[in-house]
């Protein structure tokens, strides 16, 4: 029984150190992202989905719709866009394992395994943003209307 609070507590620790270092590399990614000077398409709302939905369907699009399409596709293909849904998921692993060391093995109950819940919305947004990191290779190809 002692081993195993061990290995909880360690667990919980090294999963609360990676959660801190992930969300400070987000935090700085972010505040990079935001001091960027804006486009005016980049104003408009729903305009990266628009511009990603057409670089998929390989529509024409004008020199602005590409270029902002090419710095979203940049945006999300960067590693560092990977620490945003890695921090949730980091937190979510140190939510589990700190629950089950608080338990002193007891049987976990359902509180115990609610930090499922955003270990899959992480890992959905991960795959999404790896999803869009693919595209690089269309726009390569692609060419202003």
């Amino acid at each position: 029984m002692s081993l195993s609070l061990d290995l909880y507590a360690l667990l919980t620790l090294v999963a609360l150190a990676l959660a801190v270092l992930i969300a400070a590399i987000a935090s700085v990614y972010v505040r990079q992202l935001e001091r960027r000077p804006t486009t005016p398409i980049s104003e408009e709302i729903g305009a990266a989905r628009t511009v990603i939905k057409k670089v998929r369907k390989r529509e024409a699009m004008s020199n602005e719709e590409l270029d902002y399409a090419r710095q979203v596709v940049a945006d999300r293909a960067s590693l560092r866009a990977v620490c945003i849904p890695g921090a949730l998921f980091m937190l979510s692993i140190f939510f589990v394992f700190g629950s089950l060391y608080h338990l002193h093995g007891a049987t976990p109950s359902e509180r115990t395994f609610l930090g499922v819940l955003p270990m899959l919305t992480s890992t959905n947004l991960a795959i999404q943003l790896r999803r869009s990191a693919a595209l690089r290779r269309r726009l390569k190809n692609a060419s202003a209307a």
